[in-house]
């Protein structure tokens, strides 16, 4: 089986950066508890709004608190996403590797 073999040795930069999607993900989960907890602690839902004159249910009130801590959450998230990405940058570091491509001439396949 024919095939071309082209190897050389490279210099190439490694870091350990953070996975930005588990931070955000973490973020979001504790906008949820946040949320939960605040509905939970404050018990000032059966008063009604001095604003619209309603009176909201723990569901509505946990809904509403929703919309405002899971962005919140995830904002904080990726902040210290961040943070902790540009802190991996000033830690790289060079390695030498062997880059070998491989390639098979497909006419001389069975």
């Amino acid at each position: 089986m024919p095939e071309h073999v082209d190897d050389h040795i490279e210099t190439v930069r490694v870091r350990r950066a953070p996975k930005i999607s588990v931070f955000m993900i973490v973020g979001a989960a504790l906008g949820v508890v946040v949320a939960m907890i605040l509905t939970f602690a404050f018990d000032g839902s059966a008063d009604k709004s001095p604003n619209t004159g309603l009176v909201y249910s723990q569901g509505q009130v946990f809904g509403f608190l929703l919309l405002v801590c899971i962005p919140a959450g995830l904002a904080l998230a990726a902040v210290v996403a961040l943070a902790f990405d540009r802190r991996s940058r000033r830690h790289t570091r060079e390695v030498t590797v062997d880059h070998e491509s491989v390639q098979i001439d497909e006419d001389e396949l069975p």
